[in-house]
């Protein structure tokens, strides 16, 4: 069985070849029953009855044309010899092989349908056909051989056209889809990181000031209540950032995302730190203004070092150094001691520091932290710092 891959037809689409099939047949078989009448006897009983049954079961059998359309040809191309009213039904079965665009099977076809035009002329005697001229009964088979197949491999080349564009059209979806699913993907992961990076270290400083709490028992009344108003104040600043992340996500595409922090924004990240409670120094020696991604990208590290040192290490003393300048680096340490508080071990995501490795092999730099043998953690990152005229000024104050 072979398709080829065409569609399934509808029943106006099966019926009207077998149509035309008879209606071709027709002029054929009448043509031949006034020859016949003509001459002494006159049309047969086969002509009359077994000709058009004979014609009948051609055209039935051109309804599997699809399926097995060498075989069907072939069959119907035998059994006209003895039919002229199943000529018609031999020429659509030769267009139908020659939609399939096969030389092999397509002259097998013709040939059989010469051969079985010269046979006919046996099947039905027609007085003074034996004056013609041989190449007659030769070259007007051939040429409406040639007709059906010109048809066949036009309609063939008509369907590889409109199978080309179909699966054009296929693959330019796919390709869309799968471009659609990959910026969800990627936009996803973004918000995932940035929800991350927003909300994480606030809650880490108010997981820090909870634990304080909970732990020191000798704290003054002034102390308590110094940490609780950082407690409401950390709160309500997670839900005012959190409102501003999702307000970015209900907005119009064409929207501008509000200004992202930069390394200008670091000294206000350390003093939020302070007001929690963590013990942070900050030593800047940044020449210079880096590009905003630098920036970015540097601001972030400093706030996940700060999340992750409230986490684990709540009470221990942090030390930031920035150094840099165009045309070199901006180098970024965060360095923090042991953990003088024990407390319970705080939930972690385990995305952090990735999702940090991810915006710094983005950013060209390279990322290091690890354990200090004392028992402290230190975290190191170095990033390109392009020269260029646009960060040559220095900072403002």
């Amino acid at each position: 069985m072979n398709t080829d891959g065409v569609p399934r037809l509808g029943t106006w689409r099966r019926v009207w070849p077998l149509a035309v099939a008879a209606a071709v047949g027709v002029p054929i078989w009448l043509a031949t029953l006034a020859l016949m009448r003509n001459q002494a006897g006159g049309p047969g009983s086969w002509t009359l009855i077994g000709d058009p049954l004979t014609a009948l079961g051609c055209i039935s059998v051109l309804l599997w044309r699809r399926r097995w359309p060498l075989t069907v040809a072939l069959t119907v191309t035998v059994a006209s010899t003895v039919s002229a009213l199943a000529t018609g039904a031999a020429l659509m079965a030769l267009c139908s092989v020659a939609t399939r665009r096969r030389p092999v099977e397509i002259g097998a076809v013709v040939l059989a349908y010469v051969t079985a035009s010269q046979v006919a002329v046996w099947v039905y005697p027609v007085e003074g056909s034996a004056d013609t001229s041989w190449w007659v009964p030769v070259v007007v088979p051939a040429l409406t051989a040639g007709i059906a197949v010109a048809a066949g491999m036009a309609v063939g080349a008509r369907r590889n056209e409109v199978r080309s564009l179909r699966e054009r059209a296929e693959s330019a979806e796919r390709e869309q889809s799968a471009r659609a699913a990959q910026a969800r993907a990627l936009e996803r992961n973004r918000i995932a990181r940035e929800m991350h990076d927003v909300l994480a270290h606030r809650i880490s400083l108010v997981a820090m000031q909870a634990g304080v709490l909970d732990h020191r028992r000798d704290l003054s009344p002034d102390e308590n209540r110094v940490l609780v108003r950082g407690i409401a104040e950390g709160s309500h600043q997670a839900l005012e950032e959190l409102r501003e992340v999702l307000g970015v996500l209900r907005a119009d595409p064409g929207h501008p995302e509000p200004p992202q922090p930069s390394l200008d924004r670091i000294p206000d990240l350390v003093a939020d730190a302070r007001t929690s409670g963590l013990d942070v120094r900050l030593a800047d020696t940044v020449t210079g203004v880096p590009p905003d991604g630098i920036g970015r990208t540097c601001y972030r590290i400093v706030q996940e070092a700060l999340t992750n040192a409230a986490k684990h290490a709540p009470g221990a003393v942090v030390r930031i150094t920035l150094d840099g300048a165009a045309g070199t680096t901006l180098d970024i340490g965060v360095r923090n001691g042991p953990a003088p508080l024990r407390t319970a071990r705080p939930p972690a995501s385990g995305f952090g520091l990735l999702g940090l490795g991810e915006r710094i092999t983005l950013a060209g730099g390279e990322l290091d932290h690890r354990p200090t043998p004392e028992g402290g953690y230190v975290l190191t990152a170095r990033l390109p710092w392009p020269d260029g005229p646009a960060h040559s000024h220095e900072k403002s104050a």
